[in-house]
Protein backbone atom coordinates (compact mmCIF):
# COMPACT_ATOMS: atom_id res chain seq x y z
CA UNK A 1 0.00 0.00 0.00
CA UNK A 2 1.57 3.93 -0.92
CA UNK A 3 0.89 6.89 0.74
CA UNK A 4 0.74 10.12 -0.37
CA UNK A 5 1.50 12.32 2.86
CA UNK A 6 -0.02 16.03 2.95
CA UNK A 7 0.89 18.87 5.54
CA UNK A 8 -0.81 22.12 4.63
CA UNK A 9 -0.05 25.44 6.54
CA UNK A 10 -1.41 28.72 6.60
CA UNK A 11 1.82 31.17 6.37
CA UNK A 12 0.61 34.96 5.63
CA UNK A 13 -2.59 36.68 4.62
CA UNK A 14 -1.28 36.61 0.99
CA UNK A 15 1.22 35.34 -0.93
CA UNK A 16 2.53 37.09 -4.11
CA UNK A 17 2.51 33.73 -6.39
CA UNK A 18 3.50 35.22 -9.68
CA UNK A 19 6.79 37.00 -7.96
CA UNK A 20 7.87 33.25 -7.12
CA UNK A 21 7.22 31.37 -10.26
CA UNK A 22 8.75 33.98 -11.91
CA UNK A 23 12.05 33.04 -10.38
CA UNK A 24 11.67 29.41 -11.08
CA UNK A 25 10.99 30.76 -14.75
CA UNK A 26 7.22 30.28 -15.00
CA UNK A 27 5.42 32.59 -17.47
CA UNK A 28 1.83 32.05 -16.64
CA UNK A 29 0.23 34.98 -14.45
CA UNK A 30 -1.68 33.08 -11.61
CA UNK A 31 -5.48 34.34 -10.72
CA UNK A 32 -6.65 34.41 -6.97
CA UNK A 33 -8.36 31.05 -7.19
CA UNK A 34 -5.26 29.33 -8.89
CA UNK A 35 -2.52 27.52 -7.17
CA UNK A 36 1.18 27.12 -8.29
CA UNK A 37 2.71 24.00 -8.18
CA UNK A 38 6.40 23.26 -7.53
CA UNK A 39 7.60 19.45 -8.91
CA UNK A 40 10.73 17.90 -8.02
CA UNK A 41 12.34 19.85 -10.65
CA UNK A 42 11.89 22.86 -9.04
CA UNK A 43 12.69 21.68 -5.50
CA UNK A 44 16.13 20.18 -6.58
CA UNK A 45 18.42 23.13 -5.54
CA UNK A 46 15.78 23.84 -2.50
CA UNK A 47 16.23 20.03 -0.61
CA UNK A 48 18.41 16.81 -1.07
CA UNK A 49 16.13 14.55 -1.90
CA UNK A 50 13.12 15.41 -4.04
CA UNK A 51 11.75 12.18 -5.56
CA UNK A 52 7.68 11.78 -5.22
CA UNK A 53 8.15 15.41 -3.46
CA UNK A 54 6.03 18.51 -4.57
CA UNK A 55 4.43 21.76 -3.36
CA UNK A 56 1.13 24.02 -4.01
CA UNK A 57 1.56 27.43 -3.08
CA UNK A 58 -1.88 29.33 -2.80
CA UNK A 59 -2.51 33.11 -3.20
CA UNK A 60 -4.28 33.63 0.13
CA UNK A 61 -1.43 32.35 2.13
CA UNK A 62 -1.05 28.97 2.07
CA UNK A 63 0.98 25.85 1.20
CA UNK A 64 0.78 22.57 1.22
CA UNK A 65 3.80 20.02 1.31
CA UNK A 66 3.54 16.87 -0.30
CA UNK A 67 5.56 13.86 1.20
CA UNK A 68 8.23 16.18 2.52
CA UNK A 69 9.95 16.01 6.15
CA UNK A 70 9.40 19.14 8.83
CA UNK A 71 13.35 19.95 8.37
CA UNK A 72 12.57 20.01 4.51
CA UNK A 73 8.94 22.34 5.11
CA UNK A 74 11.14 24.61 6.94
CA UNK A 75 13.86 24.72 4.14
CA UNK A 76 11.43 25.30 1.22
CA UNK A 77 9.87 27.99 3.70
CA UNK A 78 13.42 29.66 4.32
CA UNK A 79 14.03 29.26 0.28
CA UNK A 80 10.53 30.97 -0.41
CA UNK A 81 11.24 33.56 1.86
CA UNK A 82 14.44 34.49 -0.10
CA UNK A 83 11.38 35.73 -2.75
CA UNK A 84 8.49 36.71 -0.70
CA UNK A 85 9.77 38.51 1.93
CA UNK A 86 7.14 38.23 4.52
CA UNK A 87 7.94 34.19 4.39
CA UNK A 88 11.55 34.93 5.85
CA UNK A 89 10.13 35.81 9.16
CA UNK A 90 8.28 32.16 9.89
CA UNK A 91 10.11 30.05 12.02
CA UNK A 92 7.15 27.58 12.95
CA UNK A 93 3.65 26.38 11.58
CA UNK A 94 1.30 27.93 13.84
CA UNK A 95 -1.72 26.80 11.69
CA UNK A 96 -1.36 23.38 9.82
CA UNK A 97 -3.16 20.34 9.13
CA UNK A 98 -2.31 16.76 7.77
CA UNK A 99 -3.44 14.27 5.80
CA UNK A 100 -2.90 11.07 3.25
CA UNK A 101 -4.16 9.31 0.22
CA UNK A 102 -3.92 5.81 0.40
CA UNK A 103 -3.03 3.91 -2.59
CA UNK A 104 -4.79 0.38 -2.49
CA UNK A 105 -5.72 -1.09 -5.44
CA UNK A 106 -7.60 -4.38 -4.15
CA UNK A 107 -9.37 -1.70 -1.72
CA UNK A 108 -13.23 0.23 -2.64
CA UNK A 109 -12.03 4.35 -2.78
CA UNK A 110 -12.99 5.75 0.72
CA UNK A 111 -13.09 9.68 1.48
CA UNK A 112 -12.93 10.15 5.77
CA UNK A 113 -11.94 13.06 7.79
CA UNK A 114 -7.79 11.75 7.94
CA UNK A 115 -7.19 10.33 4.88
CA UNK A 116 -8.51 9.04 0.70
CA UNK A 117 -8.31 5.58 0.39
CA UNK A 118 -7.92 4.98 -3.40
CA UNK A 119 -7.32 2.12 -5.60
CA UNK A 120 -5.61 4.06 -8.24
CA UNK A 121 -4.29 7.91 -8.47
CA UNK A 122 -5.57 10.00 -11.01
CA UNK A 123 -3.81 12.99 -11.62
CA UNK A 124 -6.27 15.33 -10.19
CA UNK A 125 -6.35 13.85 -6.58
CA UNK A 126 -3.24 15.69 -5.08
CA UNK A 127 -4.23 18.88 -6.48
CA UNK A 128 -7.73 18.79 -4.83
CA UNK A 129 -6.83 17.60 -1.35
CA UNK A 130 -4.04 20.76 -1.30
CA UNK A 131 -7.02 22.72 -2.03
CA UNK A 132 -9.07 21.70 0.28
CA UNK A 133 -6.44 21.62 2.86
CA UNK A 134 -5.35 24.93 2.46
CA UNK A 135 -8.81 26.59 2.27
CA UNK A 136 -8.93 24.88 5.66
CA UNK A 137 -6.27 26.28 7.52
CA UNK A 138 -6.56 29.18 6.13
CA UNK A 139 -9.87 29.71 7.37
CA UNK A 140 -8.45 28.44 11.00
CA UNK A 141 -6.03 31.62 10.75
CA UNK A 142 -8.84 33.83 9.99
CA UNK A 143 -11.03 32.34 12.33
CA UNK A 144 -8.22 33.40 14.96
CA UNK A 145 -8.04 36.44 14.19
CA UNK A 146 -11.52 37.35 14.06
CA UNK A 147 -11.61 35.98 17.88
CA UNK A 148 -9.06 37.94 18.79
CA UNK A 149 -10.36 41.02 17.65
CA UNK A 150 -13.97 39.78 19.04
CA UNK A 151 -11.60 39.66 22.55
CA UNK A 152 -11.00 43.07 22.33
CA UNK A 153 -14.29 44.83 21.79
CA UNK A 154 -15.50 42.54 24.56
CA UNK A 155 -13.60 44.36 27.13
CA UNK A 156 -15.06 47.88 25.32
CA UNK A 157 -19.10 46.36 26.07
CA UNK A 158 -18.23 45.70 29.43
CA UNK A 159 -17.16 49.03 30.24
CA UNK A 160 -20.26 50.44 28.36
CA UNK A 161 -22.44 48.30 30.11
CA UNK A 162 -21.68 50.53 32.85
CA UNK A 163 -22.64 53.62 31.43
CA UNK A 164 -18.55 54.77 30.50
CA UNK A 165 -16.95 54.76 27.25
CA UNK A 166 -13.39 55.21 27.74
CA UNK A 167 -11.73 54.34 24.44
CA UNK A 168 -9.75 57.18 23.38
CA UNK A 169 -10.40 58.64 19.67
CA UNK A 170 -6.96 57.44 17.96
CA UNK A 171 -7.28 53.62 19.96
CA UNK A 172 -11.28 53.60 18.68
CA UNK A 173 -9.54 54.72 15.09
CA UNK A 174 -7.14 51.93 15.54
CA UNK A 175 -9.59 49.53 15.93
CA UNK A 176 -12.06 50.47 13.43
CA UNK A 177 -9.11 50.43 10.98
CA UNK A 178 -8.15 46.94 11.96
CA UNK A 179 -12.06 45.82 11.69
CA UNK A 180 -12.20 47.09 7.74
CA UNK A 181 -8.76 45.18 6.75
CA UNK A 182 -10.19 42.61 8.45
CA UNK A 183 -13.47 42.71 6.73
CA UNK A 184 -11.78 43.21 3.06
CA UNK A 185 -9.55 40.28 3.72
CA UNK A 186 -12.94 38.40 4.65
CA UNK A 187 -14.88 39.55 1.69
CA UNK A 188 -11.60 37.96 -0.50
CA UNK A 189 -11.60 35.01 1.66
CA UNK A 190 -15.26 34.15 0.68
CA UNK A 191 -13.40 33.13 -2.74
CA UNK A 192 -12.62 29.97 -0.70
CA UNK A 193 -15.88 28.48 -1.30
CA UNK A 194 -15.09 28.96 -5.29
CA UNK A 195 -14.57 25.36 -6.97
CA UNK A 196 -10.95 24.87 -8.24
CA UNK A 197 -10.94 25.01 -12.12
CA UNK A 198 -10.15 21.31 -11.92
CA UNK A 199 -13.52 20.85 -10.94
CA UNK A 200 -15.09 22.30 -14.22
CA UNK A 201 -13.08 19.78 -16.95
CA UNK A 202 -13.03 16.85 -14.86
CA UNK A 203 -16.19 15.34 -13.32
CA UNK A 204 -14.56 12.91 -10.82
CA UNK A 205 -12.35 15.84 -9.54
CA UNK A 206 -15.61 17.53 -8.33
CA UNK A 207 -17.05 14.43 -7.31
CA UNK A 208 -13.77 14.22 -4.78
CA UNK A 209 -13.92 17.97 -4.15
CA UNK A 210 -17.40 18.09 -2.98
CA UNK A 211 -17.23 14.32 -1.10
CA UNK A 212 -13.92 15.97 1.13
CA UNK A 213 -15.25 20.02 1.77
CA UNK A 214 -17.68 18.79 4.09
CA UNK A 215 -15.28 17.38 6.44
CA UNK A 216 -13.84 20.46 6.90
CA UNK A 217 -16.61 22.79 7.01
CA UNK A 218 -15.72 24.55 4.86
CA UNK A 219 -18.87 26.39 3.79
CA UNK A 220 -19.86 26.26 7.31
CA UNK A 221 -16.59 28.31 8.43
CA UNK A 222 -16.95 30.52 5.98
CA UNK A 223 -20.53 32.09 6.89
CA UNK A 224 -19.64 31.91 10.33
CA UNK A 225 -16.75 34.45 9.64
CA UNK A 226 -19.14 36.45 7.68
CA UNK A 227 -21.05 36.89 10.32
CA UNK A 228 -18.85 37.64 12.85
CA UNK A 229 -17.32 40.02 10.28
CA UNK A 230 -20.84 41.69 9.82
CA UNK A 231 -21.46 41.86 13.92
CA UNK A 232 -18.20 43.43 14.06
CA UNK A 233 -18.62 46.70 11.73
CA UNK A 234 -21.81 46.64 13.43
CA UNK A 235 -20.10 46.98 16.89
CA UNK A 236 -17.81 49.43 15.01
CA UNK A 237 -20.71 51.82 14.00
CA UNK A 238 -22.34 51.93 17.07
CA UNK A 239 -18.77 52.76 18.74
CA UNK A 240 -18.69 55.52 16.27
CA UNK A 241 -22.17 56.64 17.16
CA UNK A 242 -21.52 56.55 20.76
CA UNK A 243 -17.93 58.91 20.28
CA UNK A 244 -19.55 61.61 18.11
CA UNK A 245 -22.16 61.88 20.46
CA UNK A 246 -19.99 62.37 23.22
CA UNK A 247 -17.98 64.72 21.27
CA UNK A 248 -21.34 67.08 20.57
CA UNK A 249 -22.25 66.78 23.98
CA UNK A 250 -18.82 68.25 24.91
CA UNK A 251 -18.80 70.89 22.55
CA UNK A 252 -22.27 71.49 23.74
CA UNK A 253 -20.89 72.10 27.29
CA UNK A 254 -18.43 74.53 25.94
CA UNK A 255 -20.80 76.52 24.49
CA UNK A 256 -22.96 77.11 27.19
CA UNK A 257 -20.07 77.78 29.12
CA UNK A 258 -18.81 80.09 27.53
CA UNK A 259 -22.20 82.03 27.19
CA UNK A 260 -22.73 81.80 31.41
CA UNK A 261 -18.94 83.49 31.56
CA UNK A 262 -19.90 86.11 28.65
CA UNK A 263 -22.97 86.99 30.74
CA UNK A 264 -21.66 87.24 34.35
CA UNK A 265 -18.55 89.18 32.43
CA UNK A 266 -21.67 91.60 30.74
CA UNK A 267 -23.20 91.37 34.55
CA UNK A 268 -19.79 92.44 36.08
CA UNK A 269 -19.08 95.35 33.36
CA UNK A 270 -22.72 96.91 34.02
CA UNK A 271 -22.23 96.87 37.70
CA UNK A 272 -18.71 98.82 37.44
CA UNK A 273 -19.95 101.29 35.21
Amino acid sequence: MAAINFKAAALLNEIRINKIAGHFGISHKFKWEESLRLNETALKDIIPETAGKAIYIFPFGSIVFINCEHNEIMDIIRYLGRIEKGLSSITALEYFDDYKIEIAPNEESAVNNDKLTASAEPGYQREIVSTVLAKSVALERLETDIDKLLDEIEEIVEYLQQGYLTVSDKKLARMSARILEFRLRTISYLMLLDKPEITWLNEEAEILFDNLSPFFELTDRCENIRLKSEMLMDITKVFTELAHAKRASRLEWAIIILIVIEIVLSLIAMIYQ
